[in-house]
């Protein structure tokens, strides 16, 4: 199983959350947030900062199926 992550330019407010909570998933380049590497293992950390996002520019989908799981309702 795997999962891929983005960032939606156009919401993120370049807040920082996202790469304070997962470096090693998300850095700040320029007046945006930018994913390290779009498809991952499972991380609780991707779930994470897409739920902190203030922008809710962050989802998780999870690859096999296409559903999305971050952020958690």
């Amino acid at each position: 199983m795997s999962w891929h992550v983005e960032v939606d330019p156009d919401s993120c407010a370049a807040s920082g959350v996202c790469a304070g909570i997962a470096p090693h998933l998300f850095r700040l380049e320029g007046d945006t947030a930018e994913v390290v590497a779009a498809d991952v293992e499972p991380d609780e950390a991707a779930l994470d900062a897409a739920d902190l996002c203030q922008t809710m520019a962050i989802t998780v989908v999870e690859v096999e199926n296409g559903g999305q799981i971050g952020p958690r309702p």
